[in-house]
């Protein structure tokens, strides 16, 4: 990456889209302190907990969904009545009712992120970092993430950074959006968004959304078209 610089502030969804390669994931991991930065620094002025909720399945295979979905707040000291009670209530939110004492193996990918998600909801970090989450479940379950995604953050308003390849994603998502291009990695617009919340999918079809789609998706295709004819 180069010289990447942003500042978001508290409760707000930043979504960073680009194409791949462009050090979206490095960014990612560099903030949750995965990845050392080779200059400058990170900061966290509301709090040093940052939370990372991977692209691909991070459950404990050995735990219930319940378990997994408490173990932050396990970990935080909580009672286990608490924990569970906090976390049930999340889960029947997030569609998994009855599914609580299911293991891992035993709940589809789409499930299996949702527990996920849930769990970095519980342990109240100050900042939600989350890369591609749905990237691998079919459209119809990424839809219904979303809206689960939307209903959840509408509760206490974390402050989230969530990598997409998906524009509408950043779009339905977003108070914001980076567009990132490279090699080197490098943060070329941001981008508000103004569409008043809450938000549903129906969104996708207003004509400034779409129009919005359009300009995003432009200032995308002249890094690829160029990576490629480099």
């Amino acid at each position: 990456m180069q010289d990447v610089s942003f500042t978001a502030s508290e409760g707000e969804f930043v979504t960073v889209v680009g194409p791949s390669g462009c050090g979206k994931t490095t960014l990612l991991r560099t903030l949750a302190g995965l990845i050392p930065p080779r200059a400058g620094q990170v900061k966290c002025v509301s709090g040093s907990r940052m939370l990372l909720v991977f692209q691909e399945d991070s459950l404990f295979p050995w735990m219930t969904a319940l378990e997994n979905a408490a173990f932050g707040l396990k970990m935080q000291g909580v009672d286990r009545a608490e924990r569970e009670a906090r976390a049930t209530e999340l889960l029947e939110q997030a569609g998994l009712d009855h599914r609580e004492d299911a293991y891992p193996h035993q709940l589809s990918v789409g499930m299996k992120q949702r527990v996920a998600v849930v769990r970095c909801f519980l342990s109240d970090p100050a900042v939600m970092l989350m890369d591609e989450p749905f990237a691998s479940v079919d459209a119809q379950t990424r839809l219904a993430l979303q809206q689960q995604l939307l209903a959840l953050w509408e509760q206490d308003h974390k402050t989230v950074i969530f990598v997409t390849h998906d524009i509408e994603e950043a779009l339905l998502l977003s108070d914001r959006i980076l567009i990132m291009q490279g090699p080197p990695g490098r943060i070329v617009e941001s981008i508000g968004v103004p569409f008043a919340r809450p938000r549903d999918v129906s969104l996708t079809l207003d004509e400034e959304f779409l129009e919005m789609k359009r300009r995003i998706w432009s200032q995308l295709g002249k890094s690829v078209w160029g990576a490629c004819l480099a």
